[in-house]
């Protein structure tokens, strides 16, 4: 699976500080504001494809790695994903955006909408999790089992980022090898990084939420949620209940693809955002 190569040559990047730390940042285009927020254990980069057409569709496209992902500064204490993207926000001169987020991203765009509506345009939220709802498939909570057992292990980290691909690239209906081998390794490569690099914020800090799970119905900006058919009953229950309780939100299903929605299912993925996006009034 290759990345797509971007069909411009500015694209601005930089460190925004924040509270203890600072997080790294791509922009290109102009135009109205689409800030994409990553996975957890991955990084900006999962954005690839949708970044290049974005800017490219005329809007100005915003990408960074999370605190305790990617370039951005280790977790040193605790801290606040949505007041960490309103800094960003604030620094880029930007006073509103569309948030897309896939997964831990998608938690982070519904906390903002919450906390900061007056900086959230719209949401698109790919494979969603929701703070304040608990994890309950026993598949999921197997293999969150087996990770922090692997923690100190000698062959940990390994172990930590092969439970990280069962629940959230292959997911419980599928082997590994069912998977396309490029997306696997592609997103191993990203996880281990950041295990890596970010070891040392294991612990260090507790991220700061709204506890989203009973506030959905304050969520008052256009709203679409994506989940794919091959993802976990925790995340589907999720999509499920955006689209039940957020006032007009629509719900798209996405065939053939687990919690990667955006890398499985590509092009419906890409026409379904983009159809979206082009019916917003800015």
């Amino acid at each position: 699976m290759t990345r797509a190569i971007t069909a411009w040559s500015e694209i601005d990047n930089g460190l925004v500080p924040i509270d203890d730390g600072e997080l790294f940042y791509e922009t290109a285009g102009s135009g109205p504001a689409v800030v994409l927020l990553h996975g957890g254990m991955l990084d900006q980069h999962m954005w690839d494809e949708q970044f290049s057409w974005l800017v490219n569709s005329g809007l100005r496209a915003i990408r960074y790695d999370s605190r305790g992902h990617g370039l951005s500064s280790t977790v040193a204490g605790d801290y606040a994903n949505h007041d960490d993207l309103c800094a960003l926000l604030d620094a880029l001169d930007v006073p509103r955006a569309v948030l897309v987020g896939l997964s831990h991203g998608s938690r982070v765009a519904i906390d903002a909408a919450i906390a900061h509506p007056d900086r959230v345009t719209a949401l698109a939220l790919a494979a969603p999790g929701i703070s304040g709802r608990p994890f309950t498939d026993p598949f999921i909570l197997e293999h969150i089992k087996e990770q922090v057992a692997a923690i100190g292990a000698p062959d940990g980290a390994e172990r930590y980022v092969e439970h990280f691909l069962r629940m959230w690239v292959d997911g419980p209906h599928r082997a590994p090898s069912a998977v396309h081998p490029g997306l696997r390794e592609r997103m191993r490569a990203s996880a281990m990084a950041n295990v890596e690099v970010h070891a040392d914020g294991l612990g260090a800090g507790m991220p700061l939420e709204v506890g989203a799970a009973d506030r959905l119905g304050e969520i008052q900006v256009p709203t679409v949620v994506f989940d794919g058919d091959l993802d976990s009953t925790d995340i589907s229950a999720n999509a499920h209940a955006i689209a039940l309780t957020v006032p007009g939100a629509r719900r798209v299903r996405i065939p053939g693809a687990g919690h990667m929605v955006n890398l499985e299912n590509t092009p419906l993925y890409d026409h379904e955002l983009h159809a979206f996006l082009s019916s917003l009034d800015y």
